[in-house]
């Protein structure tokens, strides 16, 4: 627990300083990046890379390494990153109004909200279902949808994602919440009919299981991807080593079903989303916002 709390110190901390300094023109890639030192200098390490999906992008846009997007006013940014201290995951998210109007407060207050009451609702035995009803009853009153298929999820030692999963709407199922359990609980309130799909270039990536064939791949990048024990990576982290070699590895032990990618995930064109997330342990005297 103490190794929990500290990353989820260190992520509030890298969280709030995103959203002092995402402003219109700075470059998406300085946010990340300065975000992952920031946990470094902390004695963390990201437990998956930093990512900032702006306006109808809900989730995964992480820059490639020579990225020069810049945030521009108008966006609806989605900052998401995780922090972790010797395997110990906290994740957490938030969202950020770039219009010069304020036209996004209210879709931002609705996963905001949502996501407070998510945790009004916790505890041991208390059904999943209970807490996806929540989420969507408080994004549809407030004239959103709740994004369907993105999920909360049970966060661990070196596990981003793990049991169980929590929708944002009361999915069938008798899954209860038990004592001792950390989930992360993320809200995603959209303009549109609330549902994603994969689209674009995948920038993330995660080892799935060992290569049924390691036959003419540079050992020393698959000894780097090892060593991030299964939690997920960036390409721009392989910027010690020869281009071609590492996208000769990405497809090869993609192909193989060794590696998972991670594309962006995108609500329809003109469509605006919103996200919030803490991380969450469920206790014996209640529930604990690691990220608060």
């Amino acid at each position: 627990m103490e190794k929990w709390r500290r990353a989820g110190k260190i992520a509030s901390q890298c969280r709030e300083w995103a959203r002092s300094e995402v402003k219109p023109g700075i470059r998406i890639r300085h946010i990340l990046e300065t975000v992952e030192e920031m946990m470094r200098k902390e004695g963390a390490q990201p437990a998956f890379p930093a990512q900032s999906s702006r306006n109808h992008i809900a989730a995964h846009y992480c820059s490639p390494p020579d990225d020069e997007t810049v945030y521009e006013e108008g966006d609806c940014v989605k900052i998401d990153f995780g922090v972790h201290v010797d395997g110990w995951v906290a994740d957490t998210a938030t969202s950020i109004d770039l219009s010069s109007d304020g036209r996004w407060g209210s879709l931002i207050q609705a996963s905001a909200d949502a996501l407070k009451g998510a945790i009004n609702t916790l505890g041991p035995g208390v059904p999943v279902r209970d807490v996806g009803a929540v989420v969507e009853r408080i994004i549809t009153k407030a004239g959103f949808e709740p994004i369907r298929n993105l999920t909360g999820h049970g966060v661990d030692r070196w596990k981003v994602h793990c049991a169980p999963q929590i929708p944002n709407y009361p999915e069938r199922g008798t899954a209860k919440f038990h004592e001792g359990m950390m989930v992360a609980i993320e809200p995603f309130a959209s303009t549109g009919e609330g549902y994603i799909r994969e689209k674009g270039k995948s920038e993330v990536f995660m080892m799935m299981r060992p290569p049924r064939n390691a036959k003419g791949l540079d050992r020393d990048i698959l000894k780097y991807i090892e060593s991030w024990r299964g939690l997920p990576i960036a390409r721009r982290y392989f910027d010690q080593f020869e281009a071609e070699a590492v996208e000769q590895v990405i497809s090869k032990l993609s192909k193989q079903g060794s590696l998972m990618r991670y594309p962006p995930l995108v609500e329809q064109d003109g469509v605006m989303t919103s996200q919030n997330e803490h991380s969450i342990f469920i206790g014996p005297d209640g529930v604990e916002v690691i990220t608060a």
